[in-house]
C-alpha cells in the first residue's frame, strides 16, 4: 500500500509542479512528461527507502 501512496503523491505533485514551472517559463503544457517524470520519482524516492539502514522502532537517540 505504501507503494501506491508513494505513486499517486509523485504523480500529483511532479506534474503540478510541470504545470507551474511550463506557465512561468511560458512553454506548452504536456501531461505526458509530468506522468513520466513522476514514475521516475516514485522509483528513486521507492530506491532511496531501500538502500537507507532501517533503525529499530524502539531506538532512541
Amino acid at each position: 500500500m505504501q507503494y501506491v501512496t508513494v505513486l499517486f503523491w509523485s504523480l500529483i505533485l511532479v506534474t503540478m509542479l510541470n504545470y507551474v514551472v511550463s506557465a512561468v517559463i511560458n512553454v506548452d503544457f504536456v501531461l505526458s512528461n509530468g506522468l513520466i517524470m513522476g514514475v521516475v520519482m516514485a522509483v528513486a524516492i521507492i530506491l532511496i527507502d531501500a538502500l537507507l539502514p532501517k533503525m529499530p522502532k524502539n531506538a532512541h537517540h
